[in-house]
């Protein structure tokens, strides 16, 4: 092997080997910079009302149990938050309850578990979805509840509400209301009650029990979430 054909033999490796190494470090970059985007990603809790020995009100004509209604919501809500890129984290992922075994004080322990998971994961917001029950069979429509001393709540519940108001199938707007409700009041974390409908109207108890509907509920939700957010809103 002559000297010139040696040297680039010598240059062509050690080309190629900076060449590895930059395609290393490029994709080492890479994977990094989405591993942290991945670890700074929002997080958003969604809290899925009742569930397991507690289904919360049923429906008067098809006797659904607000519960089931509820997980269905919150996993398209779930599905709608994803997409946008945030973390979410849900209080009842499955059908059962947060309490354990079912026996007496139940329902404290499913509530003080939904506050532990809320606190643990430092939320941007949250969302507890439920539906609502009269005993007039006429009122209907969707209605948030926000901490009567929380500013970024009340701010969040509007925005939600006036997105509620905008749909098509509302007949009657409502304002967000102040609620003194636990999950409203175990943080410091903008936090919502949003009773999607009436299930003791027959009209919203048809659409609430649809998978159309619900998905379209579940959107509106994060659509006036959304605003909120994009408003920069911060603080308790």
């Amino acid at each position: 092997m002559n000297f010139f054909y040696r040297h680039r033999v010598i240059f062509g490796l050690t080309g190629l080997a900076l060449a590895v190494m930059f395609t290393f470090g490029v994709c080492f970059f890479a994977l990094a910079k989405t591993a942290a985007a991945n670890t700074q990603r929002l997080t958003v809790i969604i809290d899925a009302g009742h569930g397991g020995i507690d289904g919360g009100v049923v429906g008067t004509v098809s006797g659904t149990k607000e519960s089931d209604v509820n997980l269905a919501i919150s996993r398209y809500l779930q599905e709608e938050f994803e997409e946008a890129g945030f973390r979410v984290v849900q209080t009842r992922p499955t059908e059962a309850g947060l309490y354990g075994t079912a026996t007496a004080g139940y329902k404290k322990r499913d509530m003080q578990k939904r506050a532990e998971i809320i606190n643990q994961n430092a939320p941007v917001l949250v969302i507890s979805v439920h539906q609502n029950f009269f005993s007039l069979p006429s009122r209907r429509g969707a209605q948030v509840f926000f901490r009567e001393d929380s500013s970024s709540s009340k701010t969040l519940a509007c925005a939600i509400q006036t997105a509620f108001n905008e749909m098509p199938e509302t007949t009657r707007k409502f304002t967000a209301l102040k609620g003194d409700y636990y999950v409203l009041n175990c943080s410091d974390y903008p936090s919502v009650i949003v009773e999607c409908g009436f299930l003791s109207n027959p009209e919203d108890e048809a659409l609430l029990i649809s998978a159309g509907y619900q998905k379209k509920v579940a959107s509106v939700i994060a659509e006036g979430a959304l605003a909120y957010l994009a408003c920069g809103s911060s603080g308790v």
